[in-house]
């Protein structure tokens, strides 16, 4: 896997994620977002880098889709077409996934190898959390 950088699309393993959007039906697209979640979610104590990866770049994605979102995705790191209007709920599957990204544990923290870019890349990951809104236990 190759990582070049701090932000979500800035690995082989997000691009090629983003690629897999490509041509697909709205609700199709949907399903793809939702699964990279779900792996997260349903994850065991330790949530695979790979996974964490997925999760990250569709997380951004989704909170792009928000009115007024400050995550604004580079229009070379994101799908060609535009994302669908997205469900709400898909917000929340998505803050879930982030905070188990985050956890103790998780491959994502693990390895960087450097401190400052994992303090980067945990700044951003917090930030994208931040734009997709409370979580419906928070409100």
């Amino acid at each position: 896997m190759g990582t070049w950088g701090t932000g979500p699309f800035d690995s082989d393993l997000a691009a090629d994620f983003v690629d897999e959007l490509e041509g697909l039906t709205p609700q199709q697209a949907t399903e793809v977002l939702e699964r990279a979640f779900q792996r997260i979610t349903d994850s065991g104590a330790r949530v695979d880098g790979g996974d964490g990866a997925e999760a990250v770049a569709a997380a951004a994605l989704v909170a792009s889709t928000i009115p007024g979102s400050a995550i604004v995705i580079d229009p070379d790191d994101g799908p060609r077409e535009p994302l669908p209007q997205l469900p709400l709920a898909l917000h929340t599957s998505a803050a879930l996934a982030l905070q188990r990204v985050l956890q103790d544990g998780s491959g994502m923290l693990t390895g960087w190898v450097d401190s400052t870019d994992a303090a980067q890349w945990r700044h951003e990951v917090q930030q994208i959390t931040e734009a997709l809104g409370p979580l419906d236990s928070e409100q």
